[in-house]
């Protein structure tokens, strides 16, 4: 079998001793390449963007960043097939057998492994020829953005570096052009996102829009200074000074009541 034909498979799991079976397993595999090991989720991110696997043995339950989320966060277009890797969790086992989706139940033996390498394996193959993801996975990234309807952390791609910011680190977004800047303690990043969309991807509880142009951190906000007909001079914790708006100041009243 050609390199070009090979499995190219990454391996995410944040236990050396699993993550060492499954490598020493695939390393059976005559068809497996594998082109990537990631010991959590971000790097997991990464590296499916990056190293684009055909397959990828995702651990679910994982510090700050848990398998669920690392679907979740993939793009479904350059989301690869999965085999999920679980320690006994309830919640993970009902999401698998709702959506049909394979899975390795730690521990796990080598006949059990390879059971599910073939079920990828035939789930690659009709992929590849229909030019679809699984709908299983489908389903389940729906069921995701429905339990999780606001982002609790975002994706920002620069020089080709990939940053993860946690929702509950902004202090305020702005619209700048055709993206939108992403204002935390240290840093500013950029997004291209509309203001519209974004306002939709943060929680209006912490998040409320003050201006066509900025959303602030309610939990940022150190004071308001009353301004001309009906507006605010926000002044944030680290001295920021933002103008909001008559059009949007009855929405900063009723989230700050």
């Amino acid at each position: 079998m050609t390199d070009q034909k090979k499995i190219r498979t990454l391996v995410v799991d944040d236990e050396e001793l699993a993550r060492d079976r499954i490598q020493a397993l695939l390393a059976e595999q005559p068809d497996v390449e594998i082109v990537g090991i990631c010991t959590d989720g971000p790097s997991a991110v990464e590296a499916i963007d990056r190293a684009q696997p055909d397959l990828v043995f995702l651990d679910v339950q994982m510090p700050g960043m848990d398998g669920f989320e690392v679907v979740d966060t993939i793009d479904p277009g350059a989301m690869p097939a999965v085999v999920f890797v679980t320690a006994h969790d309830a919640h993970a086992l009902r999401a698998f057998e709702i959506h049909a989706l394979d899975f390795l139940l730690k521990p796990f033996d080598q006949a059990r492994f390879e059971k599910a390498l073939d079920r990828a394996r035939g789930n690659l193959n009709r992929e590849r020829s229909a030019g679809v993801l699984d709908p299983r996975l489908v389903s389940l990234l729906e069921e995701l953005h429905e339990e999780r309807k606001y982002s609790e952390r975002l994706i920002v791609k620069s020089g080709g570096r990939v940053f993860f910011v946690r929702t509950e680190e902004i202090d305020w977004v702005e619209a700048s052009g055709n993206y939108v800047k992403i204002h935390t303690k240290n840093d500013a990043h950029l997004l291209r996102e509309s203001m519209k969309n974004m306002e939709s991807r943060l929680d209006p509880k912490t998040f409320v829009r003050i201006h066509r142009s900025a959303i602030v951190n309610i939990d940022r906000i150190k004071e308001l200074e009353p301004w001309f007909h009906g507006e605010y001079i926000v002044i944030m914790r680290d001295g920021t000074r933002l103008t909001a708006s008559r059009v949007f100041s009855d929405r900063l009243s009723a989230a700050i009541a």
